[in-house]
């Protein structure tokens, strides 16, 4: 099933959620509504579900206007933040809900909803649960049985909403990538909301990095990350150095050329974009050591720019930050040199 948005728009007050957003989705694609707390990302979700109606523009399912199409007709799952399951109902009965309240003519026979059921909890490998109540459960398997639950009523469209948010990392880690052998198993179309770039890196097929209710830039998670289009989309997924003021590099990024440029002139650098070496050179800053911090297999070590306030980071491997240290001396106070192996800067900031 396809959704198709046009010029949508929404305003809470003087607050614009939705600002004449245009989005296609593909039938079968997983898509991530990616951006930070208040850039409109889950009301567009909303006004997708019906639970929201848009002050303008349109929604269609397939090429049919859902605009004004109530929830209960949109033949749409949704999945929460908390679950939202019945405390009072074993997991079967909770998995089976949408299928019990379905009027007669259209209410599956006992046997099939018996049949659906256990096939769906055995999709998400928590069958041996079925008689169990949902404070019985872990955060995790309480989010598996409540998508579970929105893939019994089989629905057109599949929408979540931050549905890793309550849970500890390495539960987040887990169910991500289960939730993408999820979906390619089922292969319903599939829209979630997060604020984790990890997150939306790892599962999504395509990524919609939004900002004040605006779509900055869509697109495969490697496009949006090594070619981001604007210097938000560029500053949100991931870390990065700021350098401001004269800066001339060749042969990287969007600065192919040896330039002068003025006093607001901004590179953009990512921390493992930057090489560590001990002599000068025309394409190199001064810079001196100030901390390092080991986590996991990467050292990220902190630098102290010559002449300017605040401080650069770069990004290495352990064992390479290792060898390093013992050919450089890198210890607090140590005086080297950084260059950059790529760049990026953007049009308006080259005019």
């Amino acid at each position: 099933m396809s959704i198709e948005i046009r010029n949508l728009s929404k305003r809470f007050g003087a607050t614009v959620a939705c600002d004449a957003i245009d989005l296609d989705i593909p039938p079968g694609e997983l898509v991530a509504l990616l951006g930070p707390s208040g850039c409109g990302k889950t009301t567009l979700l909303r006004i997708i579900a019906g639970l929201e109606v848009p002050d303008g523009g349109s929604v269609s399912f397939h090429g049919e206007d859902a605009t004004r199409t109530p929830v209960r007709n949109r033949n749409v799952g949704f999945v929460f933040q908390h679950y939202a399951l019945f405390g009072h109902m074993t997991i079967f009965e909770n998995v089976a809900f949408g299928l019990r309240v379905r009027p007669r003519a259209r209410r599956p026979t006992r046997a099939e909803i018996q049949d659906r059921v256990m096939r769906l909890l055995k999709l998400v490998q928590l069958d041996w649960l079925a008689q169990r109540y949902p404070h019985q459960l872990s955060g995790g398997q309480r989010q598996r049985i409540a998508l579970a639950r929105a893939l019994a009523v089989e629905p057109r469209v599949l929408l979540l909403d931050e549905p890793f948010g309550a849970l500890d990392a390495k539960v987040r880690k887990e169910l991500r990538r289960w939730l993408r052998r999820l979906h390619d198993e089922v292969q319903v179309t599939s829209v979630f909301v997060t604020h984790d770039q990890d997150e939306a890196m790892e599962v999504a097929d395509r990524v919609v990095v939004m900002n004040q209710g605006r779509i900055e830039q869509q697109g495969s998670p490697d496009q949006v990350y090594d070619h981001p289009a604007t210097p938000f989309v560029l500053q949100f997924l991931g870390d990065v150095n700021l350098f401001h003021g004269r800066f001339a590099h060749a042969g990287v990024g969007e600065a192919s050329q040896q330039r002068a440029v003025g006093p607001d002139d901004v590179a953009y650098v990512r921390p493992h974009e930057l090489e560590i070496v001990a002599g000068a050179g025309d394409d190199t800053w001064p810079v001196t050591l100030s901390q390092t911090l080991t986590v996991g297999p990467n050292t990220r070590i902190e630098f102290r720019r010559d002449g300017y306030d605040g401080f650069v980071d770069v990004e290495l491997p352990r064992k390479e930050f290792a060898a390093l240290r013992e050919r450089l001396g890198l210890r607090p106070g140590a005086r080297v040199h950084l260059r950059p192996r790529r760049v990026t800067r953007f049009a308006s900031a080259l005019a």
